[in-house]
C-alpha cells in the first residue's frame, strides 16, 4: 500500500526459527491485567491511554490499535536501541490499512509541548524521536502502522552511522534469488573488512544494514553506490544498480539511496502497513536461509519471548569505512 500524501521529504526470537512459517499464532492476550487497564471511554496500555482501542488498523487480520501497543509492549526492550535518540519519519493510517496513510517526519508548528518533539538544528525543522516506551505507544494512538529512522544520531545528522542496502525484487524473482543476494552483498562487504547484520523487511525484501563509526553522508553514498554498481556489472542479469522500473522485471535493485542525510529505512520490529500486519524482523545469518519471505512474520506469529537476540552485538560493532 503506498501512502497518498507526504508532509516531507518513511536475535533471533524463536517464531524466526525454520519452524516459524507455519507457526500457530500465538493465544488471545488477556485483556485485564496489570499493564492494561479498560474504561468506558479507552484502554491504558504500557502507561499510555489509548482511546478508541478497539479500532481495527489491519482489517484482513483484525488486528486493532490495542493489538498493536500490545505488540509494541512486547517487543520494546529489542527495538529500543535501534529507535532511541534517532531521527524518525513515520507512515501515519489513522483508519487503518483501508484509509489513507500519509508520512510524517516533522511535528506541527502548533504542537508546542511534546516530547515527541526534538531540536536538532536552529536552521531545520524539529524532528520526531522517542526516549522511552510510553512514546512510542503515543505514536500507536496517533495511528502511525510504521517506523522509520535515519542511518545517524540526533545530535550528530551530519554523520552516518548505519548503511543500508535494500534489496528490492522486481516481478519474477523468487526469495531464494533474493536470499542469495543479500548473502553477495555481505560476502562483498567481508571482503572490505565489514561486518554486517540482516533482516527482513516486512515486505518484499531484505535489508542489510551495516553499523560503521561515524562518516560524512557523501562517502557512505559514494561506497554503497560502488558496492551496489559492481554487483550489477558482475551479475547483469540478476542486479541493477539504478531504479528504473521498466528494467526491473527479474531483476534485484540494489537500493544505495537510503544512504543519504534525510532518507529513512523502516526500524526492526516496525510493523508495516501491508496486509497480513508483517513485522520488519532482524534474524542471524545462519537463520536467513531458512525464512519463506520478506513478510513471513507478522503481529500475530511473532512470539514475544524470544531465545536470543541476532543483533545483540551491533552496537558493539567499532568499525571503518574503507578509504579506496
Amino acid at each position: 500500500m503506498k501512502p497518498k500524501a507526504m508532509t516531507s521529504k518513511a536475535m533471533t526470537p524463536k517464531a524466526m526459527t525454520p519452524k516459524a512459517a507455519s507457526a500457530k499464532p500465538d493465544a488471545p492476550r488477556s485483556r485485564g491485567g496489570a499493564a492494561n487497564r479498560k474504561s468506558n471511554t479507552g484502554t491504558d496500555i504500557g502507561g499510555v491511554h489509548l482511546t478508541h482501542p478497539d479500532r481495527v488498523y489491519w482489517a484482513d487480520v483484525g488486528v486493532t490499535k490495542e493489538d498493536l501497543a500490545e505488540y509494541y509492549v512486547s517487543v520494546w526492550d529489542r527495538m529500543r536501541p535501534h529507535v532511541v535518540d534517532r531521527p524518525l519519519a513515520i507512515l501515519r493510517c489513522p483508519e487503518g490499512t483501508a484509509g489513507e496513510c500519509f508520512f510524517q517526519k516533522h511535528i506541527a508548528p502548533t504542537i508546542k509541548q511534546s516530547p515527541l518533539r526534538h531540536t536538532v538544528d536552529a536552521k531545520e525543522h524539529d524532528v520526531i524521536a522517542v526516549e522511552k516506551r510510553d512514546e512510542l505507544l503515543e505514536l500507536v494512538q496517533s495511528g502511525a502502522l510504521e517506523v522509520h529512522t535515519r542511518g545517524a544520531r540526533l545530535d550528530k545528522l551530519d554523520l552516518c552511522d548505519r548503511m543500508v542496502f535494500d534489496l528490492d525484487p522486481g516481478e519474477g524473482v523468487s526469495w531464494k534469488q533474493i536470499v542469495a543476494a543479500a548473502q553477495e552483498v555481505r560476502d562483498r562487504l567481508q571482503a572490505e573488512k565489514l561486518e554486517s547484520f540482516v533482516k527482513l523487511s516486512g515486505g518484499k525484501g531484505i535489508h542489510v544494514v551495516v553499523p560503521i563509526l561515524g562518516v560524512d553522508w557523501d562517502a557512505t553514498k559514494t561506497f554503497t553506490a560502488r558496492i551496489a554498481a559492481e554487483m550489477a556489472a558482475d551479475s547483469p542479469s540478476r542486479y541493477l544498480a539504478k531504479m528504473t522500473k521498466a528494467l526491473r522485471k527479474g531483476k534485484i535493485f540494489i537500493d544505495y539511496l537510503r544512504n543519504t542525510r534525510e532518507a529513512t529505512s523502516v526500524a526492526p520490529y516496525s510493523t508495516r502497513a501491508r496486509a497480513g500486519a508483517p513485522v520488519s524482523v532482524p534474524l542471524s545469518w545462519q537463520a536467513l536461509p531458512r525464512t519463506t519471505s520478506g513478510n513471513q512474520f507478522t503481529v500475530l506469529n511473532l512470539r514475544k519471548n524470544f531465545k536470543q537476540d541476532a543483533w545483540a552485538e551491533i552496537a558493539q560493532v567499532r568499525q571503518k569505512l574503507p578509504t579506496k
